[in-house]
């Protein structure tokens, strides 16, 4: 059986029985890479509208007759397979994929020969030329791959470290700082290996390079324990970020951490996004994590598709997330729980309180919702086209500091804020992936069953909240039978933007009642 491989991370290239196919046209390669990708049969009409755009079907058609002629000469004859309305790979040939195999390698936990793969991004340096759609599809697919691979390092550095082989986590490091070169995070784990591995020269330069990088591009200094890493004595900074772990749930793996030793557990589910090790990065979100561990054991973790947690082919809805939230806990030895649901974290926490109301001592729901999009009878959030454009402006800025200036006003001219959220999202999820995520969002509804919520519940709300408005606290706390609600001033959604005092006072004080 002949052998083709078809390259695409980095710049494409086919090879016959490892034989370079030199092809005749990049419109060629573009559409034998997408019928590559597609696994299967393609439709000629979607051809058409990724490579001609802007001509007739008479037109197209010609052209994609003479396209597949031109690159029989090359291929050989009978390696694709067409008929009148689609045109295919043939499946008596061995097709060989580059990014397929790197995302096989992800999902069989395989992160250290997935990272050995992962040679170049998607297509990178590639395009047909004046085929809009085509480079669109590209651009998903990268930051989709780019993604999995930062997560992919990710593990890889973590695993290195804790076997203590630091020259393998440094090496894997410096390529988690190429992807994103302002981290602190990334560059701290790249100092700090150094320094274990015995080369602080090398640790020096490193620390010397992000300090000038973060000066030109952010204009401020890198944190004090950053600072601290190259301090005799200091391998570790002071206050670093808990260990993270992984439990397998459901054929997928979840990261979690734990932190701290109260009388009560507090899992914390944020909104739509969340990453469990760079939210320690942000001065203000570690201040904030840090007090609520102060009043009980605080267990955070990443929902399926999200950050450290495995990619999946679906977009998780409220259920899976509710069944993620119970085997976080089970790997946690955690009994009974108060749970912390913001923003869109709040509808699957509540749907564990109800499905386990002997698991929960306690609900807190802050900055949340019961339904994703306006109804007649649910005015309290965007009408379904509304939420459609703001995705479609979100998803376009992705890779920037997007909707910054509405989840947290008080943040948005903060350069080092701005820096840290641009890099959650890229190390996140792509925007192909939080696209779904947020469609299923947007279609969620938990209405019928908030009078089913049987455990005492804080309900927190900033009054001018620019990303869910008051009235979606109100009518949470309104239709929860043990509801409180607090309403707070400011405008920032996210908890730890603006005035924490007030938010730290209300969690405290419900807490301190439930163990009471």
């Amino acid at each position: 059986m002949t052998l083709f491989s078809v390259r695409t991370l980095g710049f494409p290239e086919i090879r016959r029985d490892d034989r370079l196919c030199e092809l005749p046209l990049r419109k060629g390669l573009a559409l034998l890479i997408y019928l590559a990708e597609a696994k299967g049969s393609v439709g000629r009409d979607v051809i058409a509208t990724m490579l001609w755009p802007d001509s007739s079907e008479d037109v197209v058609r010609a052209r994609l007759r003479r396209l597949l002629h031109r690159l029989q000469p090359t291929l050989g004859d009978d390696v694709l397979t067409t008929d009148r309305s689609t045109v295919r790979w043939s499946s008596r040939i061995d097709l060989q994929v580059d990014a397929q195999s790197f995302e096989q390698a992800c999902d069989r936990g395989e992160f250290e020969r997935a990272c050995r793969q992962y040679s170049g991004d998607f297509l990178e340096g590639f395009s047909p030329g004046d085929c809009p759609q085509f480079d669109e599809w590209a651009f998903f697919r990268r930051e989709a791959l780019r993604g999995r691979a930062i997560q992919a390092l990710e593990r890889v550095v973590h695993d290195k470290n804790a076997a203590g082989d630091y020259a393998a986590a440094a090496a894997h490091a410096g390529r988690l700082v190429e992807f994103d070169p302002l981290s602190e995070v990334y560059g701290r784990h790249l100092i700090r290996n150094l320094l274990l591995a015995g080369d602080r020269a090398a640790a020096e330069r490193h620390l010397e390079a992000l300090t000038q990088r973060l000066r030109d591009e952010l204009d401020v200094a890198p944190e004090t324990e950053t600072r601290a890493l190259l301090n005799p004595g200091a391998m570790l900074p002071i206050e670093a970020p808990p260990p993270t772990r992984f439990v397998r749930g459901r054929d997928i793996h979840l990261a979690f951490q734990t932190y701290g030793a109260g009388r009560i557990d507090i899992l914390v589910l944020p909104g739509f996004v969340s990453h469990v090790e760079r939210v320690w990065e942000e001065p203000r979100c570690r201040a904030f994590l840090s007090s609520l561990a102060g009043i009980g054991r605080l267990i955070l973790f990443d929902r399926r598709g999200i950050g450290l947690s495995d990619r999946v082919g679906f977009n998780p809805g409220v259920d899976a997330t509710a069944q993620d939230i119970g085997t976080v806990l089970d790997a946690a030895g955690s009994r009974r729980v108060v749970l912390f649901g913001a923003s869109e974290g709040g509808p699957p926490c509540i749907q564990f309180a109800v499905d386990h109301p002997d698991r929960v001592a306690g609900l807190m729901l802050f900055a949340s919702l019961a339904k994703g999009s306006a109804t007649p009878d649910y005015p309290h959030a965007l009408h379904a086209s509304q939420y459609d454009m703001w995705l479609q402006q979100l998803v376009s800025a992705w890779g920037g500091p997007a909707g910054i200036e509405t989840f947290a006003p008080s943040l948005s001219g903060d350069p080092q804020a701005r820096a840290w959220w641009a890099g959650m999202l890229r190390a996140a999820s792509s925007p192909g992936a939080i696209n779904g995520v947020l469609e299923a969002l947007r279609d969620m509804d938990v209405r019928h069953l908030l009078g089913r919520v049987s455990v005492p519940t804080l309900v927190l709300h900033r009054l001018d909240d620019r990303a869910v408005r008051i009235g979606a606290g109100r009518h949470l706390a309104s239709h929860i039978a043990q509801a409180r609600l607090v309403e707070l001033d400011g405008a920032d959604h996210w908890v730890f933007a603006g005035d924490q005092q007030p938010v730290l006072a209300s969690i405290k004080q419900f807490v301190r009642n439930l163990a009471a």
